[in-house]
């Protein structure tokens, strides 16, 4: 079934703040339903592809002290700037001005160029470093089960932190290398073991616990502070 989701516009729900709703229409909806984003608070919400839109504001105005109450509890989004912090390897660290013109990571800070903007040069940084790390483990690991990856690619993704096709395409998140190191290391040998097993059934899990013995510990880590990872916003 084609589940092509088509945008329809916004609505805007007057009050203290305002708040403002996506309105798709979506093929494979079978009623209205109703979403806000654990990442950024964005509210959205969906219909049936025939339901005409008034059906919706209606039943939108009926989830409004529904949705003041949860939006409440949407975390702000941290802004990457001069002067703060950002995660590295699990550890937080300084954004500094640096004195050359090109930005690095040094051992207990990041330094960037004053002369660009802060946030797409220590996103460039992360993703170089990401992609090397990721490298390295997927290298080490594919070595152990004696099999091989076609490519790998790093992205960033919000609804998985790594993927493996099954022409052997490894693609991770860049914004793993912001996690502890263990837990990028993690996250590499569960798409490496899909190389072998190709399903989430018993035997592929033994796999995983074959490269990385102490795997449900980070993947509890995932669970519990992926998110926050994903807050952090690097685009001026």
């Amino acid at each position: 079934m084609n589940d092509k989701k088509l945008d329809m516009g916004r609505h805007t729900l007057e009050g203290n703040p305002p708040i403002d709703v996506i309105l798709r229409h979506s093929a494979r909806a079978k009623r209205l339903s109703l979403r806000i984003s654990r990442l950024d608070g964005r509210v959205t919400l969906t219909l049936p592809r025939r339901a005409p839109e008034r059906e919706g504001i209606a039943f939108l105005h009926t989830k409004e002290a529904w949705l003041r109450k949860h939006l409440q509890d949407v975390k702000p989004a941290t802004i990457v700037a001069v002067g703060q912090s950002v995660p590295l390897r699990g550890v937080l660290t300084p954004i500094l001005t640096g004195s050359d013109k090109r930005a690095q990571i040094n051992a207990d800070h990041i330094a960037v160029s004053e002369a660009l903007p802060a946030a797409p040069q220590i996103k460039a940084l992360m993703r170089h470093a990401a992609r090397d790390a990721l490298a390295r483990a997927s290298d080490t690991y594919a070595a152990r089960l004696g099999r091989h990856y076609t490519r790998l690619s790093i992205r960033d993704t919000r609804s998985r932190w790594g993927s493996c096709s099954s022409e052997g395409v490894l693609m991770y998140s860049w914004r793993l290398i912001m996690a502890p190191p263990a837990v990028l290391d993690y996250v590499a040998a569960h798409e490496v073991a899909h190389l072998v097993e190709m399903n989430h059934q018993p035997a592929f899990w033994a796999v995983v616990a074959q490269l990385c013995p102490e795997f449900e510990t980070h993947r509890q880590w995932l669970r519990r502070e992926g998110d926050q990872l994903h807050r952090i916003v690097f685009d001026d």
